[in-house]
């Protein structure tokens, strides 16, 4: 389950699997129209599981669903979103 919190300037997606907080993906709002991904975390013991890639997922189809660009300027997101064509189409 992703939980998604939000204020005025700044968002969070925290991946919880059996009510525990796996990760988490920062992001930051820029205009009305595009957000930066600054931040994907995963806790140590879920690392290595598909849990960043899972988040990274749920916060392109997420900035696709609200007609969102993205600049991914964390290095984890980037990579991922660089090397997987389906999740390009929200590049700004």
């Amino acid at each position: 389950m992703i939980k998604h919190h939000e204020n005025k300037k700044k968002g969070e997606f925290v991946l919880l699997r059996d009510g525990v907080e796996v990760g988490k993906m920062t992001y930051s709002k820029t205009g009305q129209s595009k957000i930066i991904i600054d931040h994907t975390e995963v806790k140590e013991p879920f690392r290595n599981t598909g849990a960043g890639r899972e988040l990274v997922e749920y916060g392109v189809e997420w900035a696709r669903n609200n007609n969102l660009k993205v600049l991914p300027l964390c290095p984890f997101a980037k990579n991922l979103i660089e090397r997987d064509p389906d999740l390009q189409d929200v590049l700004s």
